[in-house]
This record gives structure tokens, C-alpha cells and sequence, in this order.
């Protein structure tokens, strides 16, 4: 085991499937990237579901390896935090791979909502198939008009009406809409406006079949619409859903936006670790063959230096993002929350340099839809907007400081 793998003590089924998911990553998705981006940039093919990843998720499921993120032994794998963010970071290797191992977000954030929050009547038509990877769903959260960073300034007004929620207005990056298999919503917006202001908020499930919601566009990010499940604007007109579909009771929207951002970050990052340990592995290989000036890239300072602060970079992630794994487990998400900003903070900034590094080193390459550095870079570049911005987490952690 690595020098990580003694210090955070993993347990004996964590290092099994640890090593499973490495195997069916290397050996099974990586070689399937090219057969699935061609797929996506396909326009006849480009919006729908490739029969690779549907065959790549059934292997997967066969062999166990399904749902390993939720910590419920009745519907996932039963791993703590600790036990999964290995995992995450393998997975974090392909764009695709959490998908085949149904550990892709927001699903899984949805799913653990879904878990501790839905009651019986609402977790039969949607947490089944979402558990079984049958239908994906969305979160939608950020607004176009108000500076969604501060939760407080949700504005979507979720008005009731007898038995009934009345929705009218705008949402985006609502990540996993465009996808065809995109069966429910999770809608946040203000319910209660005299209440308080982190009482204001309720989320609400929405079906995409209901009358009045409306997929505006799809999203780019850097050029990047991520077909098949892409982030779109949504817009709701005059959406009725009963009063029955409100998660937890009235106001409670920001509590359970949190309690579902704790462990959500914990995945992120150590996936975004997964991402530029391959990248600095690229990398490596480039420099060690590639040929300028007379000798090998890497007998070059500049290449040298790109890849010793690579390595030291993500190890400070790796370790850092794994204690805050661990105090999530000991502490929850209140006694974790200042780790967990500092690896919201860390790990996507790492990620971008080190990623950034792996293009400079690969010259033009890099830059081209023939590797996988330029989408990375586009993925880590919006995780430091994602369940929060840079400069959020900053501010919380520093209050956190100074009050001792």
C-alpha cells in the first residue's frame, strides 16, 4: 500500500474494491474514451445514450461495483467516507467512469437527498430507479438573475395554492438535464419569503415530464456542452406539483442543500485528484519521449520543475482532502465544514495547474481534441465555481478562524 494507505487506515473491503475499480478503469473505460467521444460528437448521435456505456455500466453492476459511494449498507456499498474517497479519485481518472459505476453527480447527491429526506411515497417512483441506474435527475439551484453563491438570494418563487406548488421562473447549470434519461428534479426556491432568510428556501421535486418545464439551451463550458447529460438553463412556466412533493417541511431547503454539499465536495475533490494524477502521468510519459533541442523533454528544467510541483501538489490535495474525509465520518458535516472549505479551496486550483502544466508540456497536442487535457482543464476550471466559489469558502473559513 502507498504511504497515504498507512496513514488514513482504509478497510480491508476499501483496498479490495480500491483495486477492482483501478483494474476496471485501466482496462475497461480508459480504452472506451475514444468509441464514446465519438459518439458524442456525432450530431446524428450527439444527445443520446452510447450502447458502450450502457454495456460498460451492466459489467460493472455484475461485478459488485455499483453504487459504492452511499454510506447506507441497505442501498450502496456501506463505506464510510474515509473508505470512498480512494475510490472517488480512481474514478476521477475518466470522465465517464462514475457513470459506469453509477457515483456520478449529481445523482449521487440526489440520491443521498432522496435517502434521508424523501419520505416512503416519494422515494418509490424516484430513489429505486436512480439506485439502479435506470434514470438520471438534476438539481436545480443556481439562478441566471441573482448571485447564486450567496444562497440566501434563491429568488425562484414556489408559491402554494391550495394542495398545489405554482413554479414560475428561470434556473441553470442544472447539470444532468439535457440528459434523455432525466426523469426528476430537485428544485430549490423560496416558499416561505417574511421567513428568515435560511428559512425562506423549501426544494421540491419536479418531474421533467410536468406541464410548464422547459429545457432553454444547453450550457457550455469553454465550448464544452458535455452531451450527453450537459448543464442547460431551465426555464418553469406555471409549473403545478403538489404540495406532497416538498422534501422535509417547509423552509428547510438551505439544511438539506448543506447536509447534501458535505460529502458531494469530498467526491468532487478527490475525483479532481484522480484527474491530475493522470495528467501528471501523461505528463511524465510525454517528457521522458518527446524529443526538443537535442534530448528528451524531460532533461529539461523548465519540464522538470512542471512535474516535481505536480507531484508535490497533489499529494497535499490527496492527504488534506482525505483528513477532511475522516472528520466527516468523526464529526459530520459541522465539525468538518472548515476542512471541507479548505479542500473546495485547494483541489480545484491544484487540479487547474497541474492540468495546465500536462497542455504546456504537450505543446499543441494538448490544446486538441486528441487528448484528454483541454475537457479536463474545463471540468477542474468549474469545479472552482461548483457548490460554491472560491472566494465563498475562502470568506467562511476565514469568519471561522477568527472566531477562535
Amino acid at each position: 500500500m502507498t504511504p497515504t494507505g498507512s496513514i488514513f487506515p482504509f478497510s480491508e473491503r476499501s483496498r479490495a474494491l480500491q483495486a477492482q475499480v483501478a483494474e476496471f478503469v485501466a482496462r475497461r473505460v480508459m480504452p472506451a474514451e475514444a468509441e464514446l467521444a465519438a459518439h458524442a460528437a456525432d450530431p446524428a448521435t450527439r444527445w443520446t445514450i452510447p450502447p458502450k456505456l450502457e454495456a460498460l455500466k451492466a459489467e460493472a453492476r455484475a461485478a459488485g461495483l455499483w453504487n459504492l459511494f452511499l454510506p447506507d449498507p441497505m442501498h450502496g456499498a456501506g463505506l464510510s467516507n474515509l473508505d470512498y474517497a480512494p475510490i472517488a479519485e480512481l474514478t476521477g481518472r475518466s470522465l465517464h467512469a462514475p457513470e459506469v459505476f453509477n457515483c456520478n453527480a449529481p445523482d449521487t447527491g440526489n440520491m443521498e437527498v432522496l435517502l434521508h429526506f424523501a419520505t416512503p411515497a416519494q422515494q418509490s417512483p424516484w430513489l429505486e430507479k436512480l439506485l439502479a441506474g435506470e434514470i438520471r435527475s438534476g438539481f436545480a439551484m443556481t439562478e441566471p438573475d441573482v448571485a447564486s453563491s450567496d444562497a440566501t438570494n434563491i429568488a425562484l418563487p414556489i408559491v402554494r395554492d391550495g394542495d398545489e406548488y405554482v413554479i414560475t421562473g428561470r434556473k441553470w447549470w442544472t447539470t444532468g438535464a439535457g440528459d434523455p434519461r432525466c426523469r426528476i428534479l430537485i428544485v430549490m426556491g423560496v416558499t416561505d419569503p417574511d421567513a428568515p432568510p435560511h428559512r425562506r428556501q423549501s426544494m421540491v421535486l419536479v418531474p421533467m415530464d410536468t406541464p410548464g418545464v422547459r429545457v432553454v439551451r444547453p450550457l457550455t463550458v469553454f465550448g464544452y456542452d458535455d452531451a450527453p447529460q450537459g448543464h442547460v438553463e431551465l426555464y418553469f412556466d406555471n409549473v403545478r406539483v403538489p404540495v406532497a412533493n416538498r422534501l422535509g417541511e417547509s423552509g428547510s431547503g438551505f439544511e438539506i442543500a448543506q447536509a447534501r454539499l458535505g460529502p458531494g465536495r469530498i467526491h468532487h475533490c478527490m475525483r479532481l485528484i484522480g484527474l491530475a494524477q493522470r495528467a501528471l502521468e501523461t505528463m511524465v510519459d510525454r517528457a521522458r519521449h518527446r524529443q526538443a533541442f537535442g534530448k528528451p523533454l524531460g532533461g529539461h528544467g523548465m519540464a522538470q520543475e512542471a512535474i516535481a510541483l505536480s507531484r508535490c501538489e497533489i499529494e497535499q490535495a490527496r492527504l488534506l482532502t482525505l483528513q477532511a474525509a475522516a472528520a466527516l465520518d468523526a464529526h459530520g458535516n459541522k465539525g468538518a465544514k472548515d476542512l471541507i472549505g479548505m479542500i473546495k479551496i485547494v483541489a480545484p486550483r491544484m487540479a487547474c495547474r497541474v492540468i495546465d502544466r500536462a497542455i504546456q508540456v504537450h505543446g499543441g497536442a494538448g490544446l486538441s481534441q486528441d487528448l484528454f487535457l483541454a475537457q479536463a482543464y474545463a471540468g477542474a476550471r468549474s469545479l472552482r465555481l461548483a457548490d460554491g466559489p472560491d472566494e465563498v469558502h475562502i470568506a467562511a473559513l476565514a469568519r471561522s478562524m477568527l472566531k477562535g
